[in-house]
């Protein structure tokens, strides 16, 4: 997306409040494009000069239509969804009404406002479901929906399909078609990543953080925000005549490249806050158990206390079993070359925010929530253990 070959060029961000969609917008605002973030809630950032915010609730026709008026929209990048993790995931219905219906929103907006490309922001998941993965490209079948062992990935799957499946459509009242693709990012980290992040030095803080789990060789992969802004921009610009709309109707996989495993991958993380990496290693398989049960709690005392789960069944997949996906078809096809980057800007970014362990910090809140854990982790040893002995 070159401003000097088109200075006026405007684009819309679905998503543009939250931690990536915002950091795409303000990229391409410095390179002389017109942004328009739409989300129902503000960025927790100043927005910078020449960035629109509009309020707007993507599960309402009307309202995303409303966020096109009085602009000539060149590209959407689809960025919203929910339900990526923790507490979210339990939610079924309020994933399926923005992921599913979001979608159909924006692509039906598109289409009504003659807007040429569309850049979805899809997910490793929707062909992953806790199945060994090793190099994986994108002649990789979607995995059946009734596999999925979490809702947020199935609902991902139907949008990335209704997405692809809508490019090459006619647009209704301009001459041309929509163009789209979809982007499958491996999980996001960078300074001030508000989702995932922020809970991880909450476990490290409260003493939750006592073991890791699963085989020490198992290798999965993370994307810096940077790299996947870079992706986005190549992307919307590899739908365009002047790239020969290459990626029309296309998926990639977006990653860093460097598969690791996720423990270590968050080493630099615990130590660098002043804190001991976990030496204690569970099977996979106990830990899984630990997951059904804290949903099983938060769905019977979710009502009267939304608390966040320790660990979803779905999470203990995606943290503990290998996939990872080559880049090929993404460096080929539009050109990306992932950055290297690290977790030491990420450490800095937390202690800068009050973060860090100091002597005898937190000691009585750890010891209540180091005992709860260890509860848990009984009761999860008592329901893993019989079906561990029938399958011998």
């Amino acid at each position: 997306m070159d401003s000097r070959r088109s200075p006026k060029e405007t684009v819309l961000i679905t998503g543009g409040g939250g931690y990536f969609g915002f950091r795409l917008g303000c990229v391409l605002n410095q390179k002389g494009v017109r942004v328009i973030l739409f989300d129902i809630h503000r960025p927790a950032q100043a927005i910078p000069e020449g960035v629109k915010f509009i309020c707007g609730d993507i599960r309402r026709f009307s309202e995303v239509e409303s966020a096109f008026r009085g602009a000539a929209v060149s590209c959407v990048f689809h960025v919203c969804s929910y339900g990526m993790s923790g507490r979210e995931q339990l939610n079924q219905s309020l994933i399926e009404e923005i992921n599913v219906g979001g979608t159909d929103n924006v692509l039906r907006a598109c289409q009504r406002r003659g807007v040429p490309r569309l850049v979805y922001t899809s997910t490793f998941n929707v062909v992953f479901g806790g199945q060994v993965i090793r190099n994986g490209d994108e002649s990789l079948p979607y995995l059946p929906l009734h596999l999925h062992p979490d809702h947020y990935s199935r609902t991902k799957s139907i949008a990335e399909k209704k997405v692809l499946e809508a490019n090459g459509s006619v647009l209704e009242r301009v001459d041309g078609i929509l163009r789209t693709c979809a982007l499958r990012p491996a999980g996001i980290y960078g300074p001030g990543e508000q989702r995932h992040l922020p809970r991880i030095v909450r476990y490290i803080e409260r003493g939750l953080f006592r073991f890791v789990y699963g085989d020490p060789r198992s290798l999965v992969e993370f994307v810096h925000v940077d790299n996947l802004v870079q992706a986005h921009v190549l992307a919307s610009e590899a739908l365009t005549a002047d790239k020969g709309h290459i990626a029309s109707g296309q998926p990639y996989f977006i990653s860093d490249g460097r598969p690791v495993n996720n423990f270590e991958f968050f080493r630099p993380l615990v130590e660098g806050l002043g804190y001991t990496f976990p030496s204690t290693r569970l099977p996979l398989s106990l830990v899984y158990c630990f997951a059904f049960l804290t949903e099983l709690i938060h769905f019977i005392l979710g009502r009267l206390y939304d608390f966040q789960p320790f660990l979803t069944r779905t999470e203990v997949y995606k943290t503990g079993v290998t996939h990872y996906f080559s880049l090929e078809k993404a460096r080929r096809e539009l050109g990306y070359e992932p950055q290297p980057f690290d977790l030491r800007e990420v450490v800095e970014w937390f202690k800068a925010q009050g973060h860090g362990r100091s002597p005898g910090d937190r000691d009585s809140e750890c010891l209540v929530w180091g005992r709860l854990l260890a509860l848990l982790l009984v009761m999860s040893m008592l329901t893993w253990l019989p079906s561990l002995i029938l399958s011998a």
